[in-house]
């Protein structure tokens, strides 16, 4: 019989129940041993709903106290030694020390997982000697059979995966390191699996996503793994899990010494189906098929998932076929039960995480023969209320893309005669700013919680968010910053904000899903053709524009950036929806610049993150980014600025891209990858002007004075001193007012020191 299966859950709980368990930790409103019972319980509560909906193969170990990365770093310890060194599992405050820092040691690095918006901890492993300090997997296997009676399939990072996604002396592990490291640690993966084979596991989900942008002269390392983990506990079956792409070599691949092999159906542009109907798939081997969207919160089309599962038994025995979610469920929330203010049409057609593994149960059901045509018929139905009803079907939107697309979109001069008319700005050497958010305090967050609830009206919440972006104007002119910014307090979040304003988003109550460690982010639905109806940021930017004589910038979310951070329609190609925000966006930049405002930031942070895996869809995927992009922001006058932030970015691949967006000023994430993205600009000169960020904002952490000019001295030795800007990494919306001012003077003192060395005065 087909089996259903689940590759992870989201742990962020429905209601974000984990995230605040985690900050109140933080905070020491509750002690480890709560945190420790209430984290339990959220776990094994997680696990009931899966075993109550009929999953028959349930992960589990794939729950974390911050990052699945991090926890494998530490079970092995592989810990910086800036943080101590260990010889017993870290306690939970060393634990989130590596995490986020503390005052005399630097964060580990934090960089996307593959081209999703969640973050993962880089392991560093200069100077480590691998050790098994906390065999989690046993101990969350033992869990959840003993409390539930699962025996449940542990998901463990592969080592090689793990390898290749860490870094010794800021570089990641490749080449002879990569197959020297591999065999330092796989003596502990082996001890691993031998206790889980005497607790009795029956299967492991080896996870290695990486083997979807292996190099074939890399599969020789995966298969001398596998064979020394079957060498070891024979006993247990290993299903090699991969996502987000296709396989490049898959019968090498699928023919390497595992019982299982877990293959991405709908993020493959179709090439796993292909290959498996080319070359077959092993007898005695099971496929993991992920036939459910993992990634995004569309209901299935489930009469066109049957004729999938039907092509894969075409291939693979019924009693070797599982049927899963394209990737773990942590890229989506977890269920539409509580969302009761959604349009009843677009509600009908999401899927969340429950309700995925509902249609995984009710396709698993179909195929081993059950009745499952109401479920089938009304899942139909709800899908085509929503494509056939006006939100999807606008001619207005449709005719002004078509128009705009029709036209030129460059600016009115090139960026060396831009340059010659932004003069009229009277920018300092060196100029300072920053992002763009301020510290969201608590404040902020009970006046924003009072007015939703009605307890608040709109002017007295209005005045509320005059009175603080006038106080930190007033802050940010006191520490002698060059363009201000307003803060940003009416915003939630940079994406969530514009989906609040456009016709064709909508928002949910409570569809989280984690960012990084305890940052939740509620993407935005795009359900619709987008339109721009009204001005959205202007009022606010004006106002702060008056309150100072300093120049304030615009703040926009561009729309690829948009995409990458939404939840996106799946009817109609991205690129196309891209170009629906970019038009809306033009409308809001012009209408900043008829209001006077003179540097207008559209941030574009997520442009590499969307990169596909596979470079042969690169190049079609950065034309229409920075298409998109110039699409919103080639309609103003030369002496206008236009900045764009990017940041998590290894930029070498994606610099023509970069200078193709055209923006007067881009400012770039390098702090906390130690300034490497650097090196970009030491291979390739940038024309125009650059900020690279100078501090890194995700950690409490004050940088020094001396610390942040080194960072600038850096910098220096390859960009231009007339060209840099200097700035944090990102926005500063998570950070705490103390230390967001702290660390902005000694960036601001850094500056001028280094202006000093330099000779300048002014």
């Amino acid at each position: 019989m087909v089996k259903s299966s689940n590759q992870g859950y989201p742990r962020l709980g429905e209601k974000r129940e984990w995230k605040f368990l985690l900050e109140h930790l933080w905070s020491h409103k509750i002690d480890e041993a709560e945190f420790t019972a209430q984290t339990k319980a959220l776990r094994l509560a997680n696990l009931k709903k899966q075993q109550t909906a009929g999953v028959d193969l349930i992960p589990v170990a794939d729950y974390s106290n911050y990052d699945h990365v991090l926890d494998t770093a530490v079970a092995f310890g592989a810990v910086p030694q800036r943080f101590g060194e260990f010889t017993e599992k870290l306690s939970l405050a060393d634990y989130y020390s590596v995490a986020r820092g503390t005052k005399d040691a630097v964060a580990a690095e934090m960089t996307k997982w593959f081209n999703t918006n969640y973050h993962y901890i880089v392991p560093e492993l200069d100077h480590v000697q691998f050790k098994l300090l906390d065999n989690r997997w046993l101990t969350y296997y033992n869990e959840a059979k003993a409390a539930l009676g699962i025996d449940g399939k542990p998901v463990i990072l592969g080592p090689v995966s793990f390898l290749k996604l860490s870094k010794v002396n800021d570089e990641y592990v490749r080449g002879e390191l990569l197959a020297q490291l591999l065999d330092e640690l796989l003596p502990l993966y082996v001890q691993i699996f031998h206790e889980l084979a005497a607790a009795g596991a029956k299967w492991i989900q080896l996870d290695e996503p990486t083997l979807v942008t292996t190099d074939k002269a890399e599969l020789d390392l995966y298969r001398h793994a596998l064979e020394v983990l079957h060498e070891a506990a024979p006993e247990v079956n290993v299903l090699v899990q991969t996502y987000f792409a296709s396989l490049d070599y898959y019968t090498e691949i699928v023919n390497l010494p595992a019982e299982g092999f877990g293959l991405d159906f709908v993020h493959d542009h179709g090439e796993n189906l292909q290959a498996l109907q080319a070359h077959g798939f092993p007898e005695t081997k099971v496929l993991a098929a992920g036939i459910v969207d993992g990634r995004n919160i569309w209901r299935s089309d489930l009469t066109a998932k049957q004729t999938l599962v039907s092509q894969l038994r075409e291939k693979v025995a019924s009693a070797q076929l599982w049927l899963q979610p394209s990737n773990s469920l942590l890229h989506v929330p977890i269920t539409t039960a509580n969302e009761h203010k959604l349009d009843p049409v677009i509600k009908n057609g999401l899927a969340f995480a429950d309700q995925k593994l509902a249609e995984i149960v009710t396709l698993t059901k179909a195929a081993n023969g059950a009745d499952v045509t109401a479920d089938l018929q009304a899942s139909q139905a709800a899908l085509d209320q929503l494509n056939h009803s006006e939100h999807r079907n606008n001619p207005e939107v449709a005719q002004a893309v078509k128009a705009i697309l029709a036209a030129p979109t460059e600016r009115h001069s090139a960026y060396p005669e831009r340059v010659k008319a932004q003069k009229v700005l009277h920018l300092p050497l060196l100029p300072t700013t920053t992002i763009g958010s301020f510290p969201q305090s608590a404040e902020v967050r009970s006046h924003r919680k009072a007015w939703r609830k009605g307890d608040l009206s709109t002017a007295d919440y209005q005045a509320f968010l005059d009175q603080e972006a006038k106080r930190w104007l007033k802050i940010q002119e006191d520490l002698d910053i060059d363009v201000l910014v307003h803060g940003e307090f009416e915003r939630t979040d940079m994406v969530e904000y514009f989906g609040q304003k456009l016709k064709g988003f909508t928002t949910t109550q409570n569809g989280w899903v984690q960012s990084y460690g305890s940052r939740g982010v509620k993407p935005p639905v795009v359900f619709g053709d987008v339109q721009w109806t009204e001005p959205i940021t202007v009022r606010d930017t004006v106002f702060a524009q008056e309150q100072t004589d300093r120049l304030v910038k615009g703040m926009l979310t561009s729309a690829v950036t948009i995409i990458n951070w939404s939840f996106v329609r799946d009817d109609l190609a991205k690129n196309l929806v891209a170009d629906q925000i970019g038009l809306a966006l033009r409308h809001e930049v012009q209408a900043l610049e008829d209001a006077g405002i003179k540097i207008i930031q559209v941030d574009e942070p997520a442009l590499r993150e969307g990169l596909p895996l596979k470079p042969r869809y690169r190049a079609d995927y950065l034309a229409n980014a920075v298409k998109a992009f110039k699409i919103t922001t080639t309609g103003v006058k030369d002496e206008t600025q236009i900045h764009t932030h990017m940041c998590y970015s290894d930029f070498e691949d994606i610099l023509p891209a970069i200078s193709a967006l055209d923006a007067d000023v881009i400012s770039i994430e390098s702090s906390r990858s130690h300034g490497e993205s650097i090196k970009a600009f030491e291979q390739t000169k940038y024309d125009k002007q650059i900020g690279l960020g100078v501090y890194d904002i995700h950690s409490p952490r004050v940088p020094s004075v001396e610390e942040i000019e080194q960072n600038i001295d850096r910098a220096l030795q390859v960009i231009d001193v007339h060209q840099f800007w200097i700035n944090p990494d990102c926005g500063l919306k998570t950070r705490k007012e103390p230390e967001t001012i702290a660390a902005l003077r000694n960036m601001v003192q850094a500056r001028n020191q280094v202006c000093a060395k330099l000779g300048v005065t002014e």
